[in-house]
């Protein structure tokens, strides 16, 4: 064999070995840090005609967020009732409590998944920001009568993933 071609040999011999030998043991890669979800159970059986928009109200969150998961389902730690008072929440504690679908405010044309979306917010750990922009699903009825934005906005959503940042807990 001509002389050039065994220095090529031994060349790519070398950088085969260079190559495949440190691969054979080395340290395996870090697994990729997983997401924490906490799931939230809730039971939208007492929201008389609003069952189905507190399920879809759920879902827009879930949609959301990456931190948290609304469930339907038992043991419940979020109670939807309907009233026919003024949309409001009662928070126990992050992700536990209840809220009431008042019907009044469905009545001078408020939209309903965006009164839900907006209730389930407070649970999540958001207050009320009195913003007037329809964008802010936490500026509640400050908002114009015909706004018809039920989604979180990009804020809205970190802020709700910070709250549950590294939370496994289940709620109870």
């Amino acid at each position: 064999m001509a002389p050039i071609l065994r220095l090529s040999w031994r060349v790519l011999g070398i950088l085969v070995a260079a190559t495949i030998v440190p691969l054979m043991f080395a340290a395996p890669a870090a697994a990729e840090p997983q997401i924490q979800v906490r799931t939230i159970y809730y039971d939208a059986s007492r929201a008389g005609e609003f069952v189905n928009t507190v399920h879809q109200a759920a879902q827009v969150w879930n949609n959301n967020v990456s931190n948290v998961r609304l469930v339907s389902g038992t043991p419940a730690s979020i109670t939807v009732y309907v009233d026919n008072g003024w949309p409001r929440a009662y928070v126990t504690r992050l992700g536990v409590g209840r809220f009431y679908m008042g019907r009044q405010a469905v009545n001078q044309g408020y939209y309903p998944l965006r009164i839900a979306t907006h209730e389930l917010g407070h649970l999540l750990g958001l207050p009320d920001r009195r913003t007037g922009l329809c964008s802010d699903l936490m500026s509640g009825s400050s908002a114009p009568v015909s706004c018809r934005n039920a989604t979180p906005s990009a804020r809205e959503a970190q802020q709700v993933n910070a709250n549950f940042a590294g939370s496994l807990a289940l709620a109870a």
